[in-house]
C-alpha cells in the first residue's frame, strides 16, 4: 500500500521556483544529460523537507531508446533526480562542499509512469544528517499521484 505524500502539495505553487536552475547549478555539479532538476519550490530545513521538480521533455537522453514509441522515464533516472534534490538539501544545510554520492537506496517502489511532458514533483524528507552521511525519505509525484518512493542514503565521497 502506498505511503501518504510526505508534504501537502496543495499549498505550494508548483509553477514558481523559489530556487531556479542557475542557483541549483551553483550547488549541484551535474550538467548536460545528467542534470535532473529544473527547480526547487520549497526548501524548509526547520521541517526537514525540500520539494523540487523535473520538467520531463521530449528531448531527454533516454526518450529515443527507452521503449521506442512509448518512452517511459527510467526508474534509475527518477532516483537520480531525487538524489540531486537530497544533495542540494545536504549542501545548503551543512555548508559542506564535498561531493555527496549514492551510499545506497532502500525500500524503493515504483507506482506509476513518468513520460515526456510530465512535471515530476520530487519530495525529500531528511531523516538523518551527519557530517559524512545523510538519509532521506523520497517520493515522486505526477498529477497528484505517487509514482515512486524510496529511501536514499547519501555518503560523502
Amino acid at each position: 500500500m502506498p505511503q501518504d505524500i510526505l508534504t501537502d502539495l496543495s499549498n505550494l505553487d508548483l509553477n514558481k521556483a523559489a530556487v531556479d536552475i542557475e542557483d541549483i547549478r551553483a550547488v549541484i555539479p551535474h550538467r548536460f544529460e545528467m542534470e535532473q532538476l529544473s527547480g526547487i519550490v520549497k526548501f524548509d530545513p526547520k521541517n526537514r523537507i525540500i520539494v523540487g521538480y523535473k520538467n520531463v521533455s521530449h528531448n531527454e537522453f533516454w526518450v529515443r531508446g527507452h521503449i521506442p514509441g512509448r518512452p517511459l522515464m527510467p526508474g534509475v533516472v527518477m532516483l537520480e533526480a531525487a538524489a540531486q534534490l537530497c544533495t542540494y538539501y545536504y549542501k545548503k544545510t551543512t555548508h559542506d562542499d564535498r561531493f555527496l554520492g549514492f551510499g545506497g537506496i532502500d525500500k524503493v517502489k515504483f507506482r506509476g509512469k513518468v513520460v515526456p511532458g510530465d512535471k515530476l514533483i520530487l519530495i525529500a524528507k531528511n531523516k538523518e544528517l551527519r557530517s559524512r552521511r545523510a538519509i532521506f525519505d523520497t517520493q515522486g509525484v505526477v498529477d497528484g499521484k505517487l509514482v515512486f518512493e524510496g529511501v536514499i542514503i547519501g555518503m560523502v565521497v
